[in-house]
């Protein structure tokens, strides 16, 4: 690569450490900051799940816009300062009325800027060489960072700092967009026929495609949810607890460095299957974990149930997807990950009070399932992605 390049990619990874710093603060904190402000246990379900349900329809629709104006660069740059002064929306006095706008509305602002991000990075590496993998990895360390940082401040007289980093993050990440060059536009024939209506969109292929790349990522919903709850049961000590989310996101971002050279192996379908089978094995042990070592040895497995399902879904629809439309691809596949993780959460919470190991052993069933529809969809994937390469 050039030195231009190098520098894109750099730019690039820093927008994905900015806003994955501020949802590195967020996701786990702002509950905890919600509870400060008086808002009750239930209050929060209801904000949250609103905010989840809104975020998931505005995803593929946000994203969709700012494809058909082709400003993606602009539209991230909007959406984050929006997304800022809606949580700045927490520095004034007021109750549940208040906090519920700020929290749906920042949720549902920010959707489109991980799948538009996405397929800026895409694109990037289309038009330069550059490795996607290392340009998101530094997502992953700006998640950890903030976890960090936020389990530092996680205190009512220190959770206004929590909401100035949120803020400074979304400020942070509009700010770097502006630094990013206009990406040019493939005007190939093939495109011009996808934009007239024979694209992917339009073919029932696509869409128990894009139902199974949602599946795997969705094979986390007993973890994200009920994973820190499940430990604390069985009396794994809160600090312990942290540290296996931590080697989780290590691992992670091990695989995001070598994935470049993985890809020139292995193609999508194959990432996807040892992701399945990685999921398979971690959530069908999961009860048994007992010991340190054994929770850490599958907490390294995430690098694969995640990192591997997420690298193969998104290369499928970079590739099948056209370029013009991509940030449209990646807003489906989020809402497809989130309807099924939203699914998955439900019936988990459900067989979580039966019997705490029963969606564990769910989310392995789940991933067997996929697994088997892959070994039925993978020629199909193949033969699209290979019409697509031509």
């Amino acid at each position: 690569m050039t030195d231009l390049s190098n520098n894109v990619s750099a730019r690039v990874a820093a927008l994905f450490a900015c806003h994955f710093f501020g949802f590195g603060l967020f996701l786990p904190f702002f509950p905890l900051v919600l509870e400060f402000r008086g808002v009750s246990a239930a209050e929060i379900g209801f904000i949250l799940g609103a905010g989840t349900i809104a975020r998931i329809a505005a995803s593929p629709l946000l994203s969709n816009l700012a494809d058909r104006t082709d400003q993606r660069r602009l539209s991230i740059l909007i959406y984050s300062i929006i997304g800022a002064c809606f949580i700045s929306l927490f520095y004034l006095p007021g109750g549940l009325l208040l906090v519920g706008a700020a929290m749906i509305g920042y949720m549902v602002i920010k959707a489109p800027i991980l799948p538009l991000s996405d397929a800026y990075a895409l694109d990037t590496a289309r038009n330069t060489g550059a490795d996607y993998a290392r340009m998101r990895l530094w997502g992953s360390v700006g998640f950890v960072l903030a976890n960090l940082a936020g389990g530092a401040l996680a205190a009512e007289s220190t959770a206004w700092l929590i909401v100035t980093l949120t803020v400074a993050a979304s400020l942070a990440t509009g700010f770097v967009v502006l630094s990013l060059p206009r990406q040019r536009k493939d005007t190939g024939s093939r495109d011009a026929d996808h934009e007239h209506g024979t694209g992917p969109f339009a073919q029932l292929w696509f869409w128990p495609i894009l139902a199974l790349l949602g599946l795997f990522q969705a094979t986390h919903a007993a973890f994200y949810g009920f994973g820190t709850l499940y430990w604390r049961s069985i009396d794994v000590p809160d600090f312990t607890i942290g540290l296996l989310w931590a080697v989780g996101v290590v691992a992670e971002i091990a695989l995001f460095t070598i994935a470049g050279k993985l890809s020139l192996k292995f193609d999508p379908p194959v990432f996807l299957f040892a992701a399945g089978v990685a999921a398979i094995v971690r959530w069908g042990l999961f009860p048994f974990a007992e010991s340190f070592f054994f929770m850490g040895t599958l907490q390294v497995l995430h690098g694969l149930t995640f990192g591997a399902a997420h690298l193969g879904a998104v290369a499928i629809l970079a590739k099948v997807v056209p370029q013009r439309w991509s940030g449209t691809g990646q807003g489906l596949l989020t809402a497809s990950i989130g309807i099924q993780t939203a699914i998955g959460l439900a019936v988990s919470g459900a067989l979580f009070q039966y019997d705490p190991h029963m969606p564990f052993y769910l989310m392995a069933a789940a991933a067997l399932a996929g697994c088997a529809a892959l070994v039925f969809a993978a020629p199909v994937i193949r033969r699209h992605l290979r019409s697509e390469s031509v």
